[in-house]
Parts: C-alpha cells; structure tokens; sequence
C-alpha cells in the first residue's frame, strides 16, 4: 500500500494526477490490519484518504492508479478520481467532510433489517470529529442498536490544524456518551487487527455500536497542495517515521520472532515495488474515457429507473424562444 502511495506521489508530482489528491502514508497500519480482521461481507465506509481500502476491499492497484489518472479502465471508470472510490463492499471514498458517518449507520441499519451476522466500520478523521451529523448517528445507532463501529482516525491534523487547536476533548474514543470506546495504537498492524476482530464481536453479538480511535500519523500534507510542514517541525515528522513507522514496525516483530530474515523481507519490498511500477506502467498506457461516457453510470448498473417523476418526454420538450 506503500509503494502504491508513494507511486501516486510521483504521478501528482508529474502533473499526471489532477485535481485533489489525498495520500495515507504514514496511515497504512490502520486499512491493513482492519481488512486482515473482517471479510467482504462486512462493510467499510470512509473518507477521502481511500486508496488502500479500495484495493483490499476489491480493487487492484492498476485500477486505483487508473483511476488516479481518469482512465477508463480505473475502478471508479475514471469518473471518481481520488475520493470517490468504490467496491460492493467499500462505499468509498467521500468528499463531504464528516457525511459519510451517518450513511455508514445506514448501511449497518441495512445489516440489522435483514438480520446479517456483519458489521460496518463507519470511519472519520479527527477533523471531521466536531461535525454535528457525526453525533447524530452515533444517537441513532445508540437508539436502535446498530452493528456499526464508529472508527476516528486521528492522525493529529486536520487540514493545518492540530487537534488540540480544535477539539476541546481529544480524546475521540470518550465522545460517544452512551457508546463505550476503546483507543488502539493505529500505527501497529497487530493492534488494529486485534481491535478489530475485537470490534466486530461486540457490534454482531447484539450490544449495539462502538467508538474506536486509531491513533495514527500522516507523513505528508492533508492533500498534496499542502506541504504539511507549515503547523508542525519537520523534526516531529521524522520522529515519527523513525520510532514510530508501521512498517518498520512489522519487519522488527517477523525478525524478532524468526518468521523472516533480512533478505525475505527485501524480497517482498522489492516484489511490491515491482507490482506497482507494473500498474503504473499499464495505467498510463489505458485510454481515457470518451465523451459519451459522461453521461453513462449515474446509476449503478442494473439499477436505473423505468420511471423518473416529473421528467418531461422528449416529444414534448420545446425549446426556449422557440417559435
């Protein structure tokens, strides 16, 4: 998920990627050890830093970067970009700061009404933490007992501000009144996988929703139009890449505990750096969509209506003016 990343950074940096752009290095911990710990029969609904979630829950790294790039073959048809991003079991990607919270509890409401034995992580960042409609599901989910667990990433920053500048409690995992939460160390693999293993118990075996807060780190800017060093050092950054970094943290425990050498994990550094320089070499050679095809999927395939109220038939359309 890294490499993928870092890849994107490259092609935005390029001017080959347009438009915005929101990058989880730093983050990747949290979308992989969440994914390790559930099936595709649950759901995952978050917001705009989306990349990773999209290719475990169903994509492909050549279809994300596709999508990056606005070509046809991306997993969005190159109609999505960066944010909206989508899977039958990953709804995205979403633009609208804190609004995929309450649709994530609808989505769990889905889940209770057919009465599935599944769970939704329903995910926000901290800067996304203050937004009424986020506290208005977790009254709801309270109110009807919804297998939902409501996931903060708190990666410190909102878009250039700290959260103690804009939260008076920080603690995001405390904000669910009724709604018991747990703090987990976002940037351990292991620990999130647990938490959400953990997490999903709790919100299938009837005892309704859960907060849970990620404590995570973003290496880079909010997007990339923001260089990330004007509201915090460049030495607390390297701090945290240096004593903190998933990653590195993974390769010590499979060292430590004999599952891997030096040379194996090189081995499958440089298999995934070759992956994804295989995706971004086929996604610049996709094509980009014809001008038709602005017009197609405004429904899910499947989907559109027989019947629209209120369209008005071509026949009788007339123009404006028109004699």
């Amino acid at each position: 998920m890294r490499r993928m990343e870092q890849a994107a950074d490259a092609l935005y940096k390029a001017k080959l990627i347009r438009g915005f752009c929101h990058l989880a290095i730093g983050q990747e911990a949290v979308s992989v050890g969440m994914e390790s710990a559930i099936t595709h029969e649950d759901n995952v609904i978050t917001a705009y830093r989306c990349h990773p979630f999209a290719v475990l829950r169903g994509g492909t790294i050549h279809n994300v970067l596709a999508e990056l790039l606005g070509k046809e073959t991306g997993i969005a048809k190159g109609k999505g970009g960066s944010m909206h991003m989508f899977t039958k079991c990953f709804f995205g990607g979403n633009g609208i700061v804190g609004a995929q919270v309450p649709v994530g509890a609808g989505i769990a409401f889905s889940q209770k009404y057919q009465d599935k034995k599944t769970v939704t992580f329903s995910m926000y960042g901290d800067g996304a933490s203050n937004q009424g409609q986020v506290f208005e599901a977790y009254n709801m989910a309270k109110l009807w007992n919804l297998p939902v667990v409501f996931v903060c990433e708190n990666n410190k920053y909102g878009m250039g501000t700290s959260a103690e500048r804009s939260s008076q409690n920080t603690l995001f995992f405390t904000r669910g009144d009724q709604i018991p939460g747990i703090q987990v160390n976002g940037m351990d693999v292991l620990a999130v996988h647990k938490a959400c293993q953990w997490a999903k118990e709790w919100a299938t075996s009837g005892k309704g929703p859960l907060l849970m807060e990620f404590v995570t780190y973003r290496y880079g800017g909010h997007s990339m139009s923001d260089p990330g060093t004007t509201y915090r050092t460049r030495e607390e950054i390297q701090q945290m890449r240096s004593t903190r970094d998933a990653i590195t943290g993974i390769k010590t425990y499979l060292s430590e505990w004999g599952i891997a050498d030096d040379a194996k994990l090189k081995a499958i550094d440089k298999a995934a750096k070759a992956e994804v320089d295989e995706a971004v070499a086929q996604a610049k050679k996709d094509s980009f969509p014809d001008l038709k095809a602005f017009w197609t999927d405004v429904y899910y395939e499947g989907t559109e209506p027989s019947f629209a109220r209120g369209r008005v038939k071509d026949e009788m359309w007339v123009k404006p003016n028109a004699a």
